[in-house]
């Protein structure tokens, strides 16, 4: 009997010798779950807070319009980021590491009524050759020359006529530009082959000429408009070529303090006469803002004759209204190793631009051109500035005058019709063939013109 109660005594103490240390062990356990269960909880409403913030970025982002392909981000050579994208206006692009390719083009068609059309004084009604914008496509691109800091650029060019799709020069498919050149903000541009004459561009005469070209100096090619009887002035911005240049290395830099300059030289390429067909031109323009001003001197050997003209302008802007004036003086020499003697051109042009709030705007103009001793053609009309005079065997002195002005709807920044219409005037010996023997001629237009 005592030795089973000692032994049951024994048990008794021993199991309350264990007791204690597993009551902590639950305790412990206890703890921990509830601290678990209380950092579970507060994990879950910070993840239900990241949930509702996302909801309502998505939510912003579907309401906000898309970005549109024109402002993605370029890159430091002044491409977009790789892929594919639509400017209006400026074509479709290609860009990838740096490098843009676009294929862009402009469509102008215009319907015509010209009186005193021919020798019978009959009328003209119909299309012709566009009026404001030569019609065209072409390719152009540039990309990074691995770090040097230069681009290289490139246009192909060609112009076409809207109403029957003829190569505006046969046999010629880029005929308004094909070049290749290199630039960078530190050195300029420099462009070499077929391209246009600076004296008409936008770091020259193209922000005077009249109402339809920039109103500020730019690197950028341009003109004036296309095909109609106020387009003159722009022969006396032209070259021993035409208003463009064959075999041109040209050179343009824009400065910081808003000033411009420009160098031409177009080689001849005649054997033997290193000289004959060359021309050489020195621009300069200030783009101040409100105003801008510009000027240019141009020589040039045609049929080894010489031919100089120097010009200057600006434009004004003001509220909604941009007044333009220039000015051209123009020697040559003529005949057969210049025995006709010196033909002697002094011209001026004054237009205005009106912009005012909606989808008009109003464009009127006036050019006089008078011609001191010119050179004629066989017809007895007078050849325009920088033609081949080494054949004329006679001249004359008179005036062409010219009131313009214009109507355009413009649907967006790239789609617009127009009504314009002109009134020439001759006066004393200036003949032009197109007035077929009359002194006076009116034309009439409306037309559409859309770029792409």
């Amino acid at each position: 009997m005592f030795k089973k109660t000692a032994l049951s005594t024994a048990l008794l103490c021993a199991f309350a010798a264990a007791m204690p240390a597993h009551a902590d062990e639950i305790a412990d356990l206890k703890a921990e779950i509830a601290a678990q269960k209380q950092a579970a909880a507060a994990q879950k409403a910070r993840l239900d807070a990241l949930e509702q913030r996302l909801n309502g970025v998505m939510q912003q982002q579907a309401a906000a319009p898309a970005a549109p392909a024109a402002a993605r981000p370029a890159t430091a050579s002044g491409a977009t980021t790789d892929g594919v994208s639509y400017a209006q206006g400026k074509g479709l692009s290609v860009n990838t590491m740096g490098a843009n390719l676009s294929l862009y083009g402009l469509i102008d068609v215009s319907y015509l009524r010209v009186n005193h059309a021919d020798a019978q004084n009959d009328t003209f009604t119909g299309p012709r050759v566009a009026w404001f914008s030569g019609n065209r496509w072409g390719v152009t691109g540039k990309r990074p020359m691995g770090d040097t800091g230069l681009n290289v650029i490139f246009r192909l060019e060609a112009e076409y006529e809207s109403q029957t799709g003829n190569d505006d020069t046969p046999g010629t498919t880029f005929n308004r530009d094909s070049w290749v050149g290199v630039e960078s903000a530190k050195f300029g541009k420099l462009t070499l082959g077929r391209q246009n004459a600076i004296a008409r561009d936008p770091i020259a005469s193209a922000i005077y000429g009249g109402p339809y070209g920039p109103a500020a100096p730019s690197l950028e090619e341009g003109g004036y408009s296309n095909n109609n009887n106020f387009k003159q002035l722009i022969f006396y911005a032209g070259s021993a070529t035409g208003t463009r240049i064959n075999n041109g290395v040209v050179w343009k830099k824009a400065f910081d303090n808003g000033l411009y300059v420009g160098a031409q030289y177009q080689f001849g390429g005649i054997a033997g006469d290193f000289s004959n067909g060359t021309t050489e031109t020195v621009s300069v323009a200030y783009a101040g803002g409100a105003y801008n001003v510009a000027g240019f001197v141009t020589q040039a050997k045609v049929a080894a004759l010489t031919n100089h003209t120097i010009s200057f302008g600006g434009n004004y802007t003001f509220g909604i209204v941009r007044l333009n004036a220039g000015y051209f003086h123009y020697t040559a020499q003529q005949g057969a190793l210049g025995a006709l003697g010196d033909r002697t051109d002094d011209a001026y042009t004054i237009s205005a631009k009106f912009s005012p709030a909606g989808a008009l705007t109003y464009e009127i103009g006036y050019q006089d051109m008078k011609a001191d001793h010119a050179a004629v053609n066989g017809g007895g009309n007078v050849l325009n500035a920088f033609a081949n005079a080494s054949g004329a065997t006679a001249v004359a002195t008179g005036n062409r005058t010219t009131l313009y002005g214009s109507v355009f709807y413009h649907f967006d920044k790239i789609t617009e019709v127009y009504f314009a219409s002109d009134y020439l005037k001759l006066k004393d010996g200036y003949k032009f063939g197109a007035t077929n023997g009359f002194q006076n001629q009116t034309e009439m237009a409306v037309g559409l013109r859309t770029r792409f």
